[in-house]
């Protein structure tokens, strides 16, 4: 793999479209020179049978930096493009949900698609490389994001009682269930093995449905910390069920400034509608990144590993709206590059959101219609296995406090057979937009909007 700084340094000037979008970056200057595929991609057409390297557990992807870069900001733009349709869906209501782990459940699933279905995954997902190249890039952020934990281990320095639990913890996992007997594609099985670690778990669907359903939804509560403990409602799974790729990911991060307790007061947050709702306002006085532009407000809070952030964007009273409809990639680029260190005194809310939907309408009012149908071409997974994706289930959680943030998310995947100032202030009273970033690589973990303050704090 390139150097990992040079890796990250390229990733950020994509993003951004000029250097200092990362912050605090790396000190080495990017070279551009990749010793990994380098392919150049001039666009993703209709393609039947995309090539793979010589396949084995892959520790460290061997993937070249630019084309790294371009599949994050395609990430990026896919988190954008999925928070306008549930926002279309649900406009007065909050929603958080993890658009890294919808990204990987379809890129397992994507490995499988051929033909015009493997087209319409492409653009609505916002996929910048094919094949070989695109499943390189998001190991090498699996690679990335484990590495991220491990150094997460090692702070030490935050202010949090030992009692409250680890100072950061990130952990992602995949895994794949597959029906005892179907004649899965073998290169198929082999890529989403290498690449994202998730080795078929083979299940009895036809047989004993509702068994296999539980065994997966035990398997994302463990690894989501708890916090998901039914993904697959009663009756998603059945006897059509032949496979169920799942993604799922957690995240602790206490802040590297955390809130005194004694400075948390009641606050009034004024929801989109106008109603005024009393919530707990955490406060305090810190140097942070902070940018107005144009009125709009942002803030970065760090986490304790300094690596990852939840960046906050407040857009000026009675502008939410059209800024959330015309915000991009660009924009928040911009208004990063715009941060300086004022004394910032902060007025933040607590908040606890949980989200749980079917993403099959959005995805097809995404462009990405064949593979929910007849139509749906999967046979890179079964040659004539007639496989097509019979839903799409997500459900996130996150709860923000003086401490920090804990979340998770997980993704389903079911496919069924055929059939600037020296000091400011900032009181966080109104409707918000909020991401968490893992920074070096740009890659937006999680992402929500805040606009009603009534279901601002859900207990668990």
């Amino acid at each position: 793999m390139t150097d990992r700084r040079t890796v990250l340094a390229l990733t950020g000037a994509l993003l951004a479209g000029a250097a200092g979008c990362l912050g605090e970056g790396p000190d080495d200057e990017p070279n551009g020179n990749g010793n990994g595929n380098g392919t150049e991609n001039g666009g993703i057409g209709n393609y039947d049978a995309p090539e793979f390297p010589d396949l084995e557990f892959v520790t460290d992807p061997d993937v070249d930096g630019d084309a790294l870069g371009k599949q994050i900001r395609g990430n990026f733009e896919f988190a954008l493009d999925l928070l306008e349709q549930l926002r279309e869906d649900a406009p007065d209501e909050n929603r958080f949900f993890s658009p890294y782990s919808v990204s990987v459940a379809l890129a397992m699933t994507y490995a499988g698609a051929r033909g015009d279905t493997a087209t319409e995954m492409t653009e609505a997902l916002n996929y910048e490389l094919e094949g070989g190249d695109l499943h390189a890039a998001f190991g090498a952020l699996e690679t990335e994001f484990e590495r991220r934990n491990e150094d997460g281990q090692a702070v030490d320095d935050h202010e949090a009682d030992e009692d409250d639990g680890p100072a950061f913890e990130f952990t992602t996992a995949n895994a794949v269930w597959g029906e005892e007997g179907f004649p899965f594609e073998a290169e198929f099985l082999d890529v989403l093995e290498a690449y994202y670690g998730a080795g078929m778990q083979l299940v009895d669907f036809t047989g004993s449905p509702e068994e296999a359903r539980q065994e997966i939804n035990a398997w994302v509560k463990t690894r989501t910390g708890d916090r998901i403990e039914d993904l697959l409602p009663g009756g998603s799974i059945d006897e059509s069920t032949r496979l169920v790729l799942t993604n799922a990911i957690y995240f602790v991060g206490m802040w590297k400034y955390p809130f005194e307790e004694e400075a948390t007061e009641p606050g009034t947050f004024t929801g989109l509608d106008g109603t005024e709702t009393e919530v707990e306002m955490m406060g305090q006085s810190i140097e942070l990144p902070y940018a107005d532009v144009d009125g709009h407000q942002l803030l970065e809070l760090p986490y304790a590993n300094d690596d990852t952030s939840m960046v906050v964007i407040v857009p000026a009273d009675g502008e939410f709206e059209r800024f959330e409809a015309e915000c991009t990639v660009e924009t928040v680029a911009t208004m990063l590059e715009e941060t300086t260190r004022p004394e910032v005194d902060l007025r933040f809310p607590k908040f606890g959101i949980e989200s749980k939907f079917s993403l099959v309408s959005v995805m097809a009012d995404l462009g990405m219609e064949r593979a929910f149908g007849d139509g749906a071409d999967f046979g890179g997974m079964a040659e004539d296995g007639g496989l097509f994706i019979e839903e799409i289930v997500h459900e996130s959680f996150v709860e923000v406090d003086e401490l920090g943030t804990e979340a998770a998310a997980a993704t389903a995947v079911v496919m069924d057979e055929s059939a600037p100032a020296d000091h400011v202030e900032l009181t966080v009273d109104r409707p918000f937009l909020c991401y968490i970033r893992d920074r070096p690589s740009e890659t937006p973990l999680f992402i929500g909007r805040v606009v009603d303050g009534e279901t601002l704090h859900q207990e668990r």
